[in-house]
């Protein structure tokens, strides 16, 4: 299959960035021969991937559920087809009908330019698996792009955010290597603000001893997020909670889950589990991130090396059941305006989370307005999984990725956009501004934390 035109690629790391993700790249000469054989492991390895490539019959049914096939109309982004780069070199070497008849049956040779297709249209990707809900026969194409990223990182070819944003959090436990020092700053300066919008004091505890509560937000929340921030503590506060947030592992994300699983996601799940054992917690809380919720929940169990489990929530969740047991006093008119809210593609497709999102907010806010459609049918921000390239291809594709998700939010009439998970709020930032949307933007604590009455 020749490249389409104008395929544009995330920047690649360097030998520099690899080496710092403890990463020796495959020579080029022998990416090939190592594919085949990381190929070959995923398919014995994996049976959800082994689904995905014998049984799809290109009904053609994702193709307009994907909002990258929508904004950019590129036939390799139609999920089926975006699958098929891969499928074709499985049909071609792990079937007999591929080594027989060859390209008669649509198998090809892997070649280096089908690797750089790889390498474009996998993180292109945004893995929101929206195509897996509509799919007649469940096949999550997101297991295809995930296996063929993993392939990726094995060979060295891993996008430069990526690799520094991973070798940030292994060096420095978050996003921004943001240091201790720094941290505690930010928290103070937060608190001084929440002091002057609130006529009293909230202190962010940092580091406390036998604290009840670890709390993880998301390192993003101390330089492009604040109000979110803010709302956990003023949530914690109110509810009297004995709480911590910790200086070595500030981060509710975890973009190992996104390109490197073995080492940088399973390094970052134990240091989690090593700092509650540090401080003491009997329960841990999470901040607002879609993909670092989903990776938490769905692997501590398996991936942490510790004697013992510690319980562990999502704040929103957490925040829902006050509600539901009316131990939260909440004014909506201290949210006035009208309120759409984003389902964040890992909350509703993988978490279980869209019901506590919905008793919160219309808890919250004085008129909340649904998108359509919503919870698990929802469309992606554009950003997910870690896509957020500023280079100025990328940018472009980031900005069609979310012409559809601009359309849900302007036929609401919204004035605030609620948007529960970082990733998406660091996409939203410039596509509110690209698509003239004229919203304000909030996280979902950051509004209850507005809501709640004081006595």
């Amino acid at each position: 299959m020749p490249l389409y035109k104008g395929m544009a690629q995330p920047v690649k790391a360097t030998a520099e960035d690899l080496k710092k993700l403890r990463l020796i790249p495959v020579p080029e000469e022998k990416r090939v021969e190592e594919a085949l054989k990381m190929l070959d492991n995923a398919r014995k390895k994996f049976r959800s991937f082994v689904l995905a490539m014998e049984s799809c019959v290109k009904c053609g049914a994702c193709a307009e559920a994907c909002h990258a096939y929508r904004g950019t109309r590129d036939p390799n982004n139609i999920p089926t087809n975006r699958a098929e780069l891969i499928r074709k070199i499985y049909r071609r070497y792990f079937t007999v009908e591929g080594r027989l008849f060859g390209k008669l049956v649509g198998a090809e040779d892997l070649t280096p330019d089908v690797i750089e297709q790889w390498f474009a249209y996998f993180y292109q990707c945004t893995e929101c698996r929206r195509c897996g809900v509509v799919c007649p026969f469940g096949i999550d194409t997101c297991e295809v792009t995930m296996a063929g990223r993993r392939i990726l990182h094995q060979l060295g070819m891993v996008p430069k955010l990526h690799a520094t944003t991973g070798a940030a959090m292994l060096k420095s436990g978050n996003h921004m290597a943001l240091t201790p020092a720094g941290i505690v700053d930010t928290l103070e300066f937060l608190s001084d603000e929440i002091e002057e919008e609130n006529g009293f004091r909230i202190d962010f505890p940092v580091d406390k001893p036998d604290s009840d509560i670890l709390y993880i937000p998301s390192s993003a929340d101390f330089m492009l997020n604040p109000e979110t921030l803010k709302g956990a503590a003023r949530f914690f506060h109110y509810i009297g909670a004995n709480w911590t947030i910790t200086t070595r592992m500030t981060e509710a994300g975890n973009f190992g889950y996104l390109f490197d699983q073995a080492l940088v996601q399973k390094e970052l799940v134990n240091r989690l589990f090593q700092e509650a054992v540090r401080l003491g917690a009997k329960k841990i809380i999470w901040g607002e991130c879609g993909h670092g919720w989903r990776a938490i929940k769905m692997y501590y169990n398996t991936m942490a090396d510790l004697p013992h489990r510690i319980p562990i929530t999502h704040i929103l969740d957490e925040a829902a059941e006050y509600v539901k047991r009316g131990l939260l006093k909440l004014d909506k008119d201290k949210n006035p305006e009208p309120t759409t809210l984003h389902d964040p593609c890992n909350y509703v497709r993988a978490c279980g989370l869209s019901e506590n999102m919905r008793v919160l907010i219309k808890a919250s806010c004085a008129d909340f307005r649904e998108m359509e459609p919503n919870r698990e049918k929802n469309f992606c921000c554009g950003g997910g999984s870690g896509i957020l390239f500023d280079d100025p291809d990328m940018y472009e594709l980031r900005i069609k990725f979310s012409v559809k998700k601009a359309e849900q939010i302007r036929a609401t009439g919204a004035k605030v956009l609620c948007a529960p998970c970082s990733i998406c709020k660091a996409q939203f930032h410039p596509m509110i501004e690209e698509h003239h949307l004229g919203v304000e933007l909030y996280g979902l604590i950051d509004l209850v934390g507005r809501a709640l009455v004081w006595d």
